[in-house]
């Protein structure tokens, strides 16, 4: 069997990028001659199938007069299904998944457990990477335990105090795609959001703001072997302003691809074999799997990694036409490694029954 799908959507703010970076995927796998089960995840949670040549807007206003309910299954019949003739569910007949959700549970390692738990083979990190991905502050310290060089970061707190005196940069701890990002000038600033701003109140990071620095990313994709892509620098706003948003999606028909950039960066030699070093470093460190998005920061007073996307906009495919490999080709290779290579099987090794029956009444643990 080789039919893909591809999910979008999610309960996340990210949730409208997710849109379009999937139908991208569906629109190129489909144009490749694939026949593409497009599977949508709403905001409320509940999923559905949509045809394969529906359009963004379609979604703008809410579900889609053509998506049809069909829900997942975990177990040894796991999968995906949908409701036949007198309610008998069939199940749906997919190879693997091209997860194209953006932050929230889709991101997080949430929706990769699910998949896992359900038999379903999946693209991009497993559930452990994608948890490590999409916090900051674990994938902050993972650098820094490392010894890779980034900035620091800091869970903000009403007792926080720095020694820096600002402006700082506020993100959430949990999401993407410059959405609730903050420049504030100092700390006492900083702890007012994150008390007034919706998407900090579940947490929020703080880091010294480097107006003078250069934003640097780097792709890579992990089959048929892990490649780096050529560099590039996201142009920023002429005001200096932070990449935000509006910067990111809202530039052009192409969403993410459309974006100001400079591919490749022209950049110093050592600098560039420095941030490719630090990027392999990355790969290995937080098991990076299909493709990713590394992001930097550099200044006069040095390189620094910045975060990384496990599941990035438009899954990067910008970096990779670039490169000669057509968008089709990536997520072919894609799920070729999502088919071939699990996300994970869980063992149950050691879970023999000993334990069980030597205890006997179990009112004997309550002793």
């Amino acid at each position: 069997m080789n039919r893909p799908a591809v999910c979008f959507g999610s309960p996340s703010p990210e949730h409208d990028i997710s849109i379009l970076t999937g139908l991208q995927a569906v629109r190129a796998l489909s144009d490749a001659g694939n026949d593409v089960v497009a599977l949508y995840w709403s905001k409320t949670g509940n999923w559905f199938q949509v045809p394969a040549d529906i359009e963004p807007s379609e979604f703008a206003d809410g579900l889609p007069r053509s998506a049809q309910p069909i829900s997942i299954q975990i177990g040894e019949n796991g999968g995906f299904y949908k409701a036949g003739k007198r309610g008998k569910q069939s199940p749906i007949d997919i190879s693997a998944v091209v997860v194209c959700c953006h932050g929230g549970p889709g991101e997080d390692g949430s929706l990769q457990a699910m998949f896992d738990l359900a038999g379903i083979s999946y693209t991009g990190p497993t559930q452990r990477g994608a948890a490590i991905g999409m916090d900051k502050l674990a994938f902050s310290g993972t650098m820094e335990t490392a010894g890779i060089p980034s900035l620091p970061l800091h869970l903000v707190t009403d007792d926080l105090t720095l020694d820096e005196p600002g402006p700082f940069i506020i993100k959430p701890r949990f999401g993407g795609s410059s959405i609730g990002i903050e420049v504030v000038e100092d700390l006492a600033t900083a702890k007012a959001l994150v008390k007034t701003q919706p998407l900090l109140r579940s947490g929020a990071v703080a880091q010294t703001y480097l107006s003078d620095a250069v934003d640097l990313n780097i792709s890579v994709r992990t089959y048929p072997n892990t490649t780096l892509s050529a560099v590039e620098r996201p142009l920023r706003p002429e005001d200096g302003g932070i990449y935000s948003y509006s910067d990111k999606y809202l530039t052009g028909p192409e969403g993410m691809a459309s974006a100001p950039r400079e591919l490749p960066a022209d950049l110093p030699p050592n600098i560039e074999g420095e941030l490719r070093t630090i990027a392999d470093q990355v790969v290995q460190l937080v098991m990076v799997r299909s493709v990713a998005r590394i992001d930097f920061l550099w200044n006069a007073d040095g390189l620094w990694v910045n975060e990384i996307n496990t599941i990035p906009g438009s899954l990067s495919w910008y970096f990779w036409s670039h490169e000669g490999v057509p968008f089709a080709r990536l997520l072919t290779d894609l799920i070729q490694e999502a088919t071939e290579s699990p996300g994970a099987r869980f063992q149950t090794d050691g879970a023999d029954g000993t334990a069980l029956r030597d205890v006997g009444a179990i009112s004997h643990k309550l002793a």
